[in-house]
């Protein structure tokens, strides 16, 4: 599914090397978490996959399947089925959260050559969507995440997942800012969605996450790279003593 092989990658006004040589894979199916401390290159790398502006690829690969994801737009990378769940999610004013939706949905649908649905059938599709996701439909009918809740906001994002449907979904640390009961509903939401066709890569801080959406896989990220990889485990292991024991057998 995700292929990443080697990624170096630095700020183009600074210059300064963010990714010094990431190499991960998440096979279909799997769920991925990557943990770390501040400033080791979580963020960046799911910027750079989703094709954020900001960021030089001075080496590496990264593809989603056959698809190449470095050499295509943000927008053909959304379409080829990857999706990047932010850290904050932006409110975007006089733009109503079900006119947003359906012209995403009928974006995707028409780049791979599907009839766009109409005004009925995506009404009842959302709908229904937004039920499972205990999304009141008020929320729908408001601009995209103006006045919400940091709880609702990371909940119209997995309402926009799960409306898409993609392959690939990467989460930026969605559980920043989150209480107890609105990450519950957002890992309901997620592993809702959780498929044999469908990999996820968890970017999180804590464990607590990771109690609610159980990872295949972890890998702790430290100095732009992954510096070591292991089971669920190895996220109670650095809930419990912290990255310095990491970082220093691998010094």
């Amino acid at each position: 599914m995700l292929k990443i092989e080697n990624l170096h990658v630095k700020l183009e006004e600074e210059g300064k090397q963010i990714l010094k040589g990431v190499s991960l894979e998440v096979p279909a199916g799997q769920v991925h978490a990557i943990m770390g401390p501040n400033g080791s290159g979580k963020s960046t790398l799911s910027y750079v996959l989703a094709g954020r502006d900001g960021y030089e690829v001075t080496e590496g690969a990264a593809s989603l399947g056959d698809f190449d994801l470095l050499d295509h737009e943000p927008e053909e990378r959304a379409a080829a089925g990857l999706f990047l769940a932010f850290q904050y999610p932006v409110e975007i004013p006089g733009v109503g959260n079900m006119t947003f939706l359906r012209t995403a949905v009928n974006a995707q649908r028409k780049s791979r050559g599907e009839p766009e649905m109409n005004a009925a059938e995506f009404l009842k599709l959302v709908r229904e969507t937004a039920k499972t996701l205990n999304i009141d439909a008020e929320m729908l009918k408001r601009p995209v995440n103006v006045g919400f809740s940091g709880g609702e906001k990371k909940r119209n994002e997995i309402l926009q997942m799960a409306m898409l449907q993609p392959r690939m979904c990467i989460l930026d640390e969605t559980d920043s800012g989150l209480d107890v009961d609105a990450m519950k509903l957002v890992a309901d939401g997620v592993n809702g969605l959780r498929a044999p066709d469908r990999s996820f890569l968890v970017i999180t801080h804590y464990q607590r996450l990771l109690d609610h959406i159980r990872p295949d896989v972890v890998h702790i990220m430290a100095d732009g790279r992954i510096v070591q990889s292991g089971g669920p485990e190895l996220a109670l292991e650095v809930e419990h003593n912290g990255y310095a024991d990491i970082l220093k057998s691998v010094a």
